[in-house]
C-alpha cells in the first residue's frame, strides 16, 4: 500500500530536502508541496494525503491552527499529521498534539528517522522524537492541576486498559509494557487500540495527552 504523503514547509529548500529523501522509499508518494498552513488544509483533502509533513511558522496559516482544522475535518479522518520543526520545545510539542498531530520530529533527524516515523503514524501509532517526550513531560510537570472540568472522562475503560494507557503516558514501548504487565507486545498493542477507539483518539501521541487530560498520571509522577 503506497502512503501519501503531502509537504507543507515556506522553505523550498527544506521540501527539496524532504522530496529527494522520500522520492526514492519504496511505498511512498509525494502527492503535493503547500506554502502555508492554508493551502496544506486544501491540499490534503484535494490531493487525498494520508500523511502531512508539517512545520509549524508559516505565513498565512501557521502549522499549529493547520493541523488542528484537518484533525477537526470529518472528511480528512485518514489524514495524519507529522510536525517537523527546528522549534523543538515544550509549547510547541504540546501545541501540536493538542491540536490533532499524531507525531512531532526536529528537522535534525536523518533520513532513516523521518521514513520510519512516516510508517509508524501511517500504520496508525504515534511517533515522538526523544527531545519531544521529554519536553512535553517536562511541560506538563511544571502545569498546575488540571481543572476537573476540563478532565477526560475515563469511564469507558477496562481496568487493564487504564493500566496500560498509564504505562504509554510514561513513554513505555509495546514490548516494555507487555514485559511490565505480563502481556505479550501484540496484546498490549490490542489493548491501547481499544483505549484509542473508546475515547476517540486517532494515536498513542493523543492517548499521552489524554492520560494526562484526565488526571490518570499527574505530571511529575513516576512510571507504576
Amino acid at each position: 500500500m503506497t502512503i501519501r504523503v503531502l509537504l507543507a514547509d515556506d522553505q523550498a529548500l527544506i521540501r527539496a530536502g524532504y522530496k529527494m529523501i522520500l522520492d526514492s522509499e519504496p511505498g511512498i508518494e509525494i502527492v503535493g508541496e503547500a506554502l502555508d498552513g492554508r493551502e496544506a488544509v486544501a491540499l490534503a483533502r484535494s490531493a487525498r494525503a494520508d500523511i502531512v509533513l508539517m512545520d509549524i511558522r508559516m505565513p498565512t496559516m501557521d502549522g499549529i491552527e493547520a493541523t488542528r482544522r484537518i484533525a477537526a475535518d470529518d472528511d480528512l479522518a485518514g489524514v495524519r499529521v507529522l510536525v517537523l520543526t527546528t522549534f523543538e520545545n515544550d509549547d510547541n510539542v504540546m501545541l501540536a498534539l493538542r491540536a490533532g498531530a499524531s507525531g512531532f520530529l526536529g528537522k535534525n533527524v536523518g533520513p532513516d528517522e523521518l521514513i520510519n516515523a512516516i510508517r509508524v503514524i501511517a500504520a496508525g501509532d504515534g511517533m515522538l522524537s526523544p527531545k519531544a517526550v521529554r519536553g512535553l513531560l517536562g511541560h506538563l510537570r511544571t502545569q498546575p492541576d488540571i481543572p476537573a472540568a476540563t478532565r477526560v472522562p475515563l469511564d469507558v475503560l477496562t481496568d487493564r486498559e487504564r493500566e496500560v494507557l498509564v504505562l504509554v503516558a510514561h513513554g513505555l514501548s509495546n514490548e516494555a509494557i507487555g514485559e511490565r504487565l505480563y502481556l505479550s507486545p501484540l496484546t498490549a498493542k490490542t489493548h491501547i487500540n481499544r483505549a484509542m477507539t473508546k475515547l476517540g483518539v486517532r494515536d498513542r501521541a493523543q492517548l499521552v495527552v489524554v492520560a494526562y487530560q484526565s488526571g490518570l498520571v499527574k505530571p511529575g509522577s513516576p512510571a507504576p
